[in-house]
């Protein structure tokens, strides 16, 4: 469960930041301390994920409790808050290593904005991940994520891993999409000498380029309509630690530019600003796409590419290495065995069998969320695996091309047992569906209605996330833009 701690002299300033905070989560733990002293003494106790600190308290005021804080936990992630006069002074915390700021009066969808940011950033900066070097342990760390496989093909990702954690060079991680890309990554981040400082992940296709500028780089007051107070970029807020960009290939030639100056200069400007900002940041990118051609094609630099491909790890497609499904499938089993309450002994020889024939195009990613749902759904100590789902896991054929028709049928089954999936569509109106003839234009427009209704359902739950939502109904980003272009060009 997630807690937040805030930390404020005016009660009714807490009991407002915890209404807005619990508006959107009511699973939050709460902690409230009416001055820095009181702050420390509930870190001390409570390990709250984040600390939300005013910065003008009596006594101790912000600036220095912050300073203690970060003695009894370097990793600790705290927001501070301030008044418009006192932002100069929220920034000098901020070179201190506080997370980010936030202004009084503040907006409430920006203050829950930050603070789920913290909240995910705290999360990815203390989950380890570590290599496993066997599945059989009987206790699980949830706080802990494994690397699995013991194939030639991750004896040499674990080889180059333990040869440049240590140091400050640029990696950059060659992979299909589900393969561990972001794992690797914190396993380098969390055996670094840099793992007591920040880690922030960016993926850069999921953040339009009009905003991913000002995401990585942080823009000044009035540099364009809506920037109504200076903001800190990633690269700044990670000073110090290391921060992932996945998805490097789709990232717009403009901002390679200014990566290039932030790895060559370390140094950048805000959008909008003047003034020349020193980083000190690790740069580990990720991409699934051949960086060559798009430079044959003028889409990538080369001579970005050569400065981030200091290192370069390749990472192998689960069907490249079907040795370690086994393994994987029981490390699984008994994570998800722990989350869920459950004590799931056995896997059926043919589930197994089906697994191991399966080419897997989603690789890692795709056999976790089989599993996850295998033990979510199995209610005695037999796994039972959805087959049906993909018909190349029962079949041992390869899976049939995604067409309008099979679309949303083929994502009602996937997700319907999902509670938050389950009210985008209508039972009865899918009933009607399948009993009416394929080539019914009934039935073809039903279809229409339906699939988007769960799209836009989806959408909303990821808040317009393209590449989440496009992995969440199991298709390609590029077969949901289609969707959407579709859809947006109609009249119904």
């Amino acid at each position: 469960m997630a807690k937040i701690l805030l930390v404020d002299d005016d009660k009714n300033m807490l009991v407002m930041l915890e209404r807005i905070i619990r508006s959107k989560n009511e699973s939050i733990e709460i902690l409230k301390a009416p001055d820095g002293k009181e702050a420390i003494k509930q870190v001390k106790k409570g390990n709250p994920q984040v600390v939300l600190m005013d910065i003008q308290m009596p006594d101790m005021d912000g600036l220095a409790a912050f300073a203690e804080l970060k003695k009894i936990n370097p990793k600790q992630l705290v927001i501070m808050m301030t008044g418009y006069g006192t932002t100069d002074t929220a920034i000098e915390a901020m070179k201190s290593g506080a997370y980010d700021y936030i202004t009084k009066p503040f907006d409430s969808n920006a203050l829950l904005s930050v603070v789920n940011t913290a909240l995910r950033a705290s999360e990815m900066m203390n989950e380890v991940v570590v290599v496993e070097d066997a599945v059989d342990t009987k206790d699980i760390n949830l706080n802990i994520r494994s690397i699995i496989g013991l194939s030639p093909r991750m004896q040499e990702v674990y080889k180059k891993i333990g040869q440049i954690a240590g140091t400050s060079v640029p990696v950059i991680l060659i992979g299909d999409s589900g393969t561990g890309k972001e794992l690797v990554a914190r396993a380098i981040y969390h055996n670094s000498n840099r793992s007591a400082k920040p880690f922030l992940a960016i993926n850069c296709a999921a953040i339009p380029e009009t905003l991913l500028e000002a995401e990585l780089f942080g823009y000044e007051k009035g540099s364009f309509t809506g920037a109504a107070e200076r903001k800190i970029g990633k690269f700044e807020l990670c000073n110090g630690g290391t921060i992932f960009l996945d998805e490097i290939g789709d990232m717009p030639m403009s901002i390679q530019a200014k990566i290039l100056r932030v790895l060559q200069e370390h140094e950048l400007e805000r959008v909008g600003g003047t003034e020349t900002i020193k980083v000190d940041v690790r740069i580990i990118s990720a991409t699934n796409k051949d960086l060559k051609k798009l430079i044959e094609e003028n889409k990538f630099r080369e001579d970005l590419y050569y400065r981030l491909n200091v290192i370069q790890i390749n990472l192998p497609s689960l069907k490249e290495r079907k040795e370690d499904i086994p393994d994987i499938v029981s490390y699984f089993l008994k994570r998800f065995n722990y989350e869920f309450g459950k004590n799931i002994s056995e896997i059926p020889k043919k589930s197994m069998e089906a697994l191991l024939a399966y080419d897997w195009p989603g690789n890692v990613r795709e056999l976790e969320n089989i599993i996850k749902r295998g033990v979510v759904t199995t209610t005695g100590k037999i796994l039972q695996i959805d087959l049906g789902r993909a018909s190349a896991l029962a079949a041992h054929e390869p899976e049939a091309p995604l067409t309008e028709d099979t679309f949303f049928t083929q994502t009602y089954d996937q997700h319907k047992s999902l509670e938050d999936l389950i009210d985008s569509v209508s039972e009865s109106l899918l009933e009607k569906m399948l009993v009416l003839p394929e080539d019914s234009p009934d039935r073809k427009d039903l279809i229409g209605k339906l699939e988007k209704s769960l799209i836009v359902k989806a959408l909303k739950k990821l808040s317009d996330n393209q590449v989440q939502t496009a992995r969440l109904l199991g298709i390609t980003r590029n077969t949901l833009r289609s969707r959407i272009n579709e859809y947006s060009s109609r009249k119904d």
